[in-house]
């Protein structure tokens, strides 16, 4: 395999930051994934100009993923276009070998980052901020960005040594469950969220009625399947308009 140097790989990998930049309604992200890549096809196929031609149009094809995958596949990729130039991977098997990767990844990304992760770093940083501690939020954004940073370097790593074998072991870290598990984190998030912010004037049955009552609409809007805007703005109107502490007081005595 043609060795690519650190600061090729450097290149490529600041580079995959960048490749939702070029988004277009053609082919999604394929120009950001091309010129990411761009620094690790020049060297690969360094006098071999028709080479380095066919694999820029191999990877301007369709291509759509969860950002945070990008640096793996693009180390994933640098790697078959290794093989490629020395004749060890069939070019045609590619595009099947791309689809299959970017699909798989871009559903556990959308699942555990996009549904998940980023929800529970949204949801603790609004409770802290609501409670008043801004600077513990500030610190724990900062903790996540650079942990981000340090998984991408470790999957772009990974991608590049290891290939498609890298892929199975990812199986093992079983994110999809995780995702589940967050979420019910995410649930008491919520209500933390309630409580923090809840008016201190107001009496704790308006919260008990308010918590009780969002139940019984959540699924009855999940039965008849309308709009959860709709569902949030009757909630919020509701907890506003309705008396709940006096209503439940009239009730029990």
């Amino acid at each position: 395999m043609a060795h690519l140097d650190f600061k090729t790989l450097s290149r490529c990998l600041l580079r995959s930051q960048l490749v939702g930049c070029a988004f277009n309604t053609r082919g999604l992200q394929n120009i950001g994934l091309a010129y990411a890549l761009e620094p690790g096809l020049q060297k690969i196929y360094s006098g071999d100009p028709q080479g380095l031609q066919k694999a820029r149009r191999r990877h301007l094809k369709f291509y759509n993923t969860h950002p945070f995958w990008n640096p793996l596949l693009v180390g994933i990729f640098l790697t078959l276009e290794n093989k490629i130039s020395r004749e060890l991977f069939p070019p045609a098997s590619l595009p099947g070998v791309k689809s299959t990767l970017v699909y798989t990844l871009s559903a556990i990304g959308d699942s555990f980052f996009s549904g998940s992760l980023l929800v529970t770093w949204a949801l603790v940083t609004m409770v802290l901020v609501m409670a008043g501690f801004f600077w513990p939020a500030i610190i724990l954004g900062i903790i996540f960005f650079l942990a981000l940073q340090l998984f991408k370097m470790y999957i772009f790593h990974q991608g590049y040594v290891q290939g498609i074998v890298f892929v199975q072991r990812l199986k093992r870290w079983n994110l999809i469950n995780w995702g589940t598990r967050l979420k019910v984190v995410n649930a008491l998030l919520v209500l933390c969220f309630w409580l923090v912010i809840w008016p201190f004037k107001w009496h704790i049955l308006n919260f008990i009625g308010v918590c009780f009552l969002g139940l019984i609409m959540a699924w009855v809007f999940r039965r008849i399947q309308w709009s959860r805007e709709i569902f949030l703005t009757g909630v919020l109107l509701l907890s506003l308009l309705l008396p709940w502490d006096q209503m439940v007081n009239n009730f029990v005595f």
